[in-house]
């Protein structure tokens, strides 16, 4: 069996090579057609003209269901690893609803491109990336609450330096983009698609993209502490059945034929 294989670490590895080839075609693609700069576009910038917008649009959706799959297992991972503690349980359902939202984000990114409808896109950002970092550290104290008996020393460490990183890089492009865009290099920047490295601003400009590239990999690179965990890990459902039918109410069956009517698990 390949460690890809062992429980359910094959979501955060689906989770992270999915998204980073959202990232790399469309890149490849806008470059190809000549539609964005090679030198570090903005990664909304690979995903705002016809055909890669449609390629990062579908991608990331996919996306958003493996990233909101893979919260809902670390959620149920924790709750089954600390049942007893309330203050692991309170931040656990925390970090399940900061996760949700995160990636309700990356939706709106996927859907609402940067050229056309520029604050909703913004909107999208700032949940997937401020949102996001705020599950990264909800995760890395509880990484940090649940060791030496459940968790490695090394992955709280690990966990905290991606979460750094992640800071970093938001803080880099926080003060670059205010910069850019403050209107000391000209109006109506948001829609500039080629910069010329003589202008003013290109400076501010590369630091900005850098920056949001340096934020995704971080992001990425959380998930993959994810994957030693998630091979000691698997989940079932037992199915129910409520009637021997499906034009039946419920109530129709005596007590000890629904006893009877549990199903396997898959």
């Amino acid at each position: 069996m390949w460690w890809f294989q062992q429980g359910l670490s094959f979501l955060p590895v689906a989770l992270v090579v999915w998204s980073a080839a959202s990232f790399v075609f469309s890149y490849i693609t806008a470059i190809v057609l000549h539609h964005v700069d090679p030198l570090v576009p903005y990664i909304s910038d690979t995903g705002t003209i016809p055909p890669e917008r449609c390629l990062f649009g579908i991608m990331l959706n996919v996306s958003t269901f493996l990233g909101m799959a893979t919260m809902y297992v670390r959620y149920k991972q924790v709750s089954a690893l600390s049942p007893e503690n309330p203050k692991i349980l309170r931040l656990n359902k925390l970090g399940l609803v900061l996760g949700w939202l995160s990636c309700f984000g990356l939706c709106i990114i996927a859907n609402f491109q940067k050229c056309i409808l520029y604050y909703i896109h913004v909107l999208g950002a700032c949940l997937t990336f401020g949102v996001g970092s705020i599950y990264m550290l909800v995760q890395t104290i509880l990484s940090y609450l649940m060791q030496p008996e459940l968790h490695s020393k090394d992955i709280f460490w690990a966990r905290l330096a991606v979460f750094l990183w992640s800071c970093s890089s938001i803080l880099s492009m926080f003060v670059s983009s205010v910069v850019l865009y403050s209107g000391l290099y000209g109006q109506n920047l948001v829609q500039k698609l080629h910069w010329n490295s003589q202008e003013r601003g290109y400076t501010a400009h590369i630091i900005s993209t850098v920056s949001e590239w340096s934020l995704a990999f971080s992001f990425l690179s959380f998930f993959l502490t994810y994957i030693r965990d998630f091979q000691k890990i698997s989940l079932r459902a037992v199915v129910s059945l409520q009637g021997q039918t499906l034009h039946e109410s419920p109530g129709s069956f005596r007590a000890e034929e629904q006893a009877l009517l549990v199903a396997g698990s898959i």
